[in-house]
């Protein structure tokens, strides 16, 4: 057997969810597999080490992906020409975009269909891109894999796809989290919140990702509680600064929110350990893995009561209205002054919580919908 997988997204260092996702599934599949011959078609910037194997062949994308013409170019007239000249049984797409005009069976990861939701957030090229051509890939692909029973009700409601050619492969957890020692907490509180428990937030800074209310929240916060509390922000801006800048420089609190920028994956074992607790609120998430890697590092959570993230958290979380300020801020309130029973249980449910995913059961059950999409 033969497949090709389309791993653009792997396209720079800095990786995100759909980056991890194609690293830790495409991994053990291959590995798994030896019988199978993966061609894997990278950006041309794509050096890293990740895919090894003598049934790995490693293609450089002409040319590179960059804007939305380059996509239709690329998609709808070098790759139909190149896959009907290698005649692979299955062309794999590991961030959803696929050939409307190659006959070769194909295969979309589709995560989430955010764009169609809050398409606003979206710069305008990139907008009419996705939601022009997702709804045809989505017709044209032999089986589709995502990422949650959310996204895949709402891949059948909004495109029209029959149930049973969907697939929900759901995701895993990064090996590097665990519970740290009361030395790794207090260096991490030294380090990125001046010796002070502080509430955490992580994943690229982008409108649907909330932080903007999460500020106004955690100022409420303060002013109610006077505790000495911090807010950490880590990750990536990806969208304009001017609301989210507004919202801080009109803090009283703002000495106390911190932006530490892009973590490591190292940083962020630490960071997210020595953490009060996890605040994540995003108003769309196809997943979320920044829950369970709370709960591998076995530290409170408290999300959004929207999209998948009550799928993912189970009873292991407090849940919050993402729209309402006042919501957020009451479950920050809860942790606080119930630091110990409730901490405690939620960290108890999150233990159990984080056995229903891992990259393995996700690399297996992938690899079923490919089976399933070959034949």
């Amino acid at each position: 057997m033969k497949i090709v997988i389309n791993c653009w997204v792997l396209r720079n260092k800095q990786l995100d969810g759909i980056g991890y996702f194609t690293i830790n599934t495409f991994q053990r599949i291959i590995r798994n597999h030896p019988e199978v011959t993966f061609i894997l078609l990278c950006d041309k910037n794509f050096n890293e080490p990740y895919f090894t194997g003598a049934n790995v062949e490693i293609k450089k994308i002409f040319p590179p992906y960059r804007h939305p013409i380059l996509y239709v170019f690329y998609l709808e007239f070098i790759l139909p020409f190149y896959l009907r000249k290698i005649k692979p049984d299955l062309f794999v797409s590991a961030e959803g975009f696929l050939s409307l005009m190659s006959k070769c069976k194909q295969l979309p990861v589709i995560y989430d269909l955010n764009f169609e939701h809050f398409p606003e957030n979206l710069a305008l090229k990139n907008r009419m891109y996705y939601r022009f051509f997702f709804k045809r890939f989505a017709r044209k692909a032999a089986r589709i894999a995502t990422i949650s029973e959310y996204s895949k009700k709402d891949i059948i409601q909004l495109y029209n796809i029959k149930e049973s050619n969907i697939d929900n492969v759901s995701c895993g957890i990064n090996s590097n989290f665990y519970k740290l020692s009361e030395d790794e907490k207090l260096a991490a509180r030294n380090k990125y919140a001046h010796g002070k428990p502080y509430f955490f937030f992580i994943g690229s800074i982008h409108p649907r990702k909330n932080v903007q209310r999460l500020l106004v929240a955690f100022n409420q916060f303060k002013t109610k509680t006077g505790s000495e509390f911090k807010l950490i922000i880590g990750g990536v801006m990806r969208w304009s600064k001017s609301a989210l800048l507004d919202a801080y420089e009109s803090s009283e609190y703002k000495d106390d929110i911190i932006f530490p920028g892009r973590l490591s994956d190292d940083e962020l074992k630490h960071a997210l350990g020595g953490a009060y607790a996890l605040t994540f609120v995003p108003v769309f998430e196809g997943f979320g893995l920044p829950i369970v890697e709370a709960f591998s590092a076995e530290i409170p959570v408290m999300t959004s009561n929207a999209t998948s993230l009550p799928e993912v958290a189970g009873d292991a979380a407090i849940y919050v209205d993402p729209f309402d300020t006042d919501s957020i801020c009451k479950g920050m309130e809860t942790l606080y002054y119930n630091s110990n029973n409730l901490c405690n249980d939620l960290i108890e449910k999150g233990k159990t919580q984080k056995n229903k995913f891992s990259w393995d059961r996700t690399a297996g059950l992938l690899w079923e919908s490919i089976l399933k999409a070959v034949k």
